[in-house]
């Protein structure tokens, strides 16, 4: 895995995904882009903050994700958040059909990537959302290592 992290160019990340929710499975997702829409990726110009999944008419489609407008692609520039197909196999669909309608989950993307290959990959995930406690006990353990750590370096 961590040679496949070599070859690929992170274009958005989701941090706060990882904040607010459980994340139960990760899925790679290919994007169905225009033309103009795959240059402004390679350019960088993606937001996946605000955004999610949903499975509609049996093809999962992200919703939210602004993918800024290229700026020479005049009259072939497409709306910046228009709803977009994500690539998996039927049976992932299925999956995901079965966990967001009787496990009360969601479909969250965490990272928009360039591939060894030139594609434009998205990586989603089965979540469930955490309360507000939750939250709180993470920063506590997060904080509680940190000073774990720099007490180690200073006797070390």
């Amino acid at each position: 895995m961590a040679a496949k992290n070599k070859e690929r160019k992170l274009v958005a990340n989701n941090k706060k995904a990882r904040h607010d929710y459980f994340l139960e499975e990760i899925i790679e997702a290919g994007i169905s882009l225009t033309g103009t829409e795959i240059k402004s990726v390679r350019q960088g110009k993606v937001s996946i903050k605000e955004s999610y999944a949903k499975v509609e008419n049996g093809e999962l489609i992200i919703h939210g994700m602004n993918i800024s407008p290229y700026k020479e692609g005049n009259r072939y520039n497409v709306d910046p958040v228009r709803p977009r197909r994500l690539l998996v196999h039927k049976r992932e669909i299925r999956k995901l059909i079965g966990a967001t309608t009787q496990g009360g989950m969601t479909i969250v993307p965490l990272q928009m990537y360039i591939n060894e290959r030139g594609l434009a990959k998205m990586e989603i995930a089965l979540a469930k959302g955490k309360k507000n406690y939750d939250k709180r006990e993470a920063i506590a353990k997060r904080d509680d290592e940190r000073r774990m750590e720099r007490a180690k370096g200073r006797r070390g």
